[in-house]
């Protein structure tokens, strides 16, 4: 193989991109030759970090250049004769293939890495010297760069630094016995075209590597940059869905500390509705339509929700609850309960008209204190307990369908602004006679009241279940 054709071919490798995914770069370039790549990686264990495997590739890479390009200076210097400085690249060239051979086969990379800068330092000097200096050998020591600039990258900084004092001091211990060393006899134009060969090859083989070094580099860094975007898009999802359990301030603070979670609220009003006669509909129905109906009115019912700044607590079969003043408390609760049950109410007969049979929904609302917290240890819930809790909960199971029942501390909190009916005096289970009432919307604009008693109470026994 002719050097330019090897030139060629180590160069397109070299200059070829190490991973198969773009990375970040000015050009496009082809992928490592296979054979390339399998060179670059024998070295390599599977437990290697990224920047390691770059730094075994980079070094094996390097050793296999300057090997292969050491030809030129074997054969050129035989040629003529010169049989000692024939032999200082050839020991190079046998000593790094053993060298490969043995990182192949052991892994040690320290090895590995010390007897190549080592003989990157000293054999290009030892064969200057051999030529006779400076202008006989073409300034061949140049080729001694490659030790500190390859501790540069093989090394950490601070432990490169040596090997370029080193390097200095090769080079003046050359300037001073320069005059001593006799003088090989070359042609001037092989001189000459070494000269050109040495600078060549000395600046395109730290391009190279360096280039080759770079790359791999910013393709670590893409592949980092691909596993943080991708870390970062899977914690949104699961902030996502720790929101959808929980409330965004409880969700914080469950993040923030493994303490028991846990709030008392005194002012919060509770709504619990149900889909009337559903357990029925939901025999006749196939399972599929059971559970479609069921999405399509609480995915609208979370939509109001969220329209009404409400805090949803929980479902339970056909059964939804919501909650205002909490976790953030707000004067308002009352007000925003009573304004999303009258758009469910609203919601659920035009789910029905749609789904073409009849659906009705019960209501029940107090307000009052409760409290508040996060059970659970695998499954998270935010729940709610306390009297306010089980009197909405009477409220809805004791209420009309097509009705939304209150209890006279929601009324009192409703009624200068909305229009509410009694209902009368009720035996509600666990709690004996109370006074409810049912909300019917809003109070005409600039109308206030005391206590709006439209029409005649409804008795008890005209409640459906």
């Amino acid at each position: 193989m002719s050097m330019r054709v090897m030139l060629s071919v180590v160069m397109r490798g070299i200059l070829g991109p190490m991973a198969q995914r773009p990375v970040r770069s000015a050009y496009w370039w082809r992928r490592l030759p296979d054979w390339v790549d399998r060179l670059a990686q024998v070295g390599v264990v599977a437990t290697d970090p990224q920047e390691a495997r770059v730094r075994k590739a980079t070094l094996t890479l390097t050793t296999a250049l300057i090997t292969a390009l050491a030809v030129i200076w074997v054969v050129t210097y035989a040629a003529f004769g010169l049989w000692l400085s024939a032999l200082i690249p050839l020991v190079y060239q046998l000593a790094s293939v053993a060298g490969i051979a043995a990182f192949a086969r052991t892994k040690r990379f320290r090895f590995f890495r010390a007897s190549q800068l080592s003989m990157m330092l000293v054999l290009p000097f030892v064969l200057q010297w051999s030529l006779g200096g400076f202008a006989p050998s073409s300034a061949v020591a140049l080729w001694a760069l490659a030790a500190p600039v390859g501790a540069l990258v093989f090394l950490e900084l601070r432990r490169a630094v040596p090997w370029f004092l080193a390097f200095l001091a090769l080079v003046v211990v050359s300037g001073l016995i320069d005059a001593q060393l006799a003088e090989a006899d070359l042609p001037g134009w092989i001189v000459t075209a070494f000269f050109v060969l040495n600078v060549l090859g000395v600046s395109t083989t730290a391009y190279l590597v360096l280039q080759y070094f770079m790359r791999a580099r910013e393709r670590i860094l893409a592949e980092l940059e691909e596993q943080h975007l991708a870390l970062q898009a899977e914690q949104e999802k699961s902030e996502r869905l720790l929101l959808s359990i929980l409330p965004a301030p409880i969700a914080a603070r469950l993040k923030d500390s493994s303490d028991v979670i846990a709030d008392g609220f005194t002012g919060v009003t509770v709504l619990f509705a149900d889909l009337v006669e559903f357990t029925p509909l939901a025999d006749r129905l196939p399972p599929h339509d059971v559970v479609a109906l069921l999405n399509r009115v609480f995915s609208a019912f979370d939509l109001l929700t969220e329209q009404h700044d409400l805090e949803k607590i929980k479902t339970i079969g056909d059964a939804y609850m919501v909650a205002g003043g909490l976790p953030v408390p707000r004067p308002d609760h009352a007000e925003a309960v009573a304004e999303m049950a009258l758009d469910m109410v609203r919601e659920v007969d035009r789910c029905g008209r749609e789904a073409g049979f009849p659906l009705a929904i019960r209501v029940g609302i107090d307000s009052g204190p409760v409290v508040a917290g996060v059970i659970g240890r695998r499954k998270f819930i935010y729940d709610l307990w306390g009297d306010t809790v089980n009197t909405a909960s009477r409220m809805e199971s004791h209420g009309v369908a097509g009705h939304i029942q209150v209890t006279s501390r929601t009324h009192e909190r409703l009624r200068a602004r909305y229009e509410l009916r009694e209902r009368g005096e009720i035996d509600v289970k666990g709690k004996g006679p109370m006074t409810t009432y049912f909300l019917l919307g809003r109070a005409p604009v600039g109308t206030e009241r005391a206590a709006i008693t439209t029409g005649s109470p409804i008795a008890p026994e005209d409640s459906a279940r």
